[in-house]
């Protein structure tokens, strides 16, 4: 019996460490070409430049400790709309069972 409960929790741990995502929905008109993904900057203030909305960034679940995978995964995800930036508008951790975990909300950009 025992066993098996170290077995479930196991298994917990593991999808909740797996659940990381970011999910751009597209809110701007038209569509762009692809940009690089490493050329897509990351801000935590408003750009002073002109710029077009083309989504709106979620993200959730990355460790505490991966706020550099969380950037390159939130540029993976906005290139393809044609990102040249995402402004992170709120970003904070959340307690779960096991640690902590990041959240973050934004607008991915393209500069005019």
């Amino acid at each position: 019996m025992k066993r098996l409960i170290s077995l479930a929790s196991l298994s917990f741990a593991l999808l909740i460490g797996a659940c990381a995502s970011v999910d751009v929905t597209k809110t701007g008109k038209g569509a762009y070409a692809p940009t690089d993904p490493n050329s897509v900057e990351i801000l935590k203030t408003r750009p002073t430049r002109t710029y077009e909305e083309l989504g709106t960034v979620t993200v959730t679940g990355f460790d505490a400790t991966e706020s550099a995978k969380m950037h390159n995964a939130i540029r993976a995800k906005s290139a393809p709309l044609g990102a040249t930036a995402v402004i992170l508008m709120e970003e904070g951790m959340i307690q779960v069972p096991f640690g902590m975990k990041r959240w973050a909300t934004g607008v991915a950009i393209l500069y005019k």
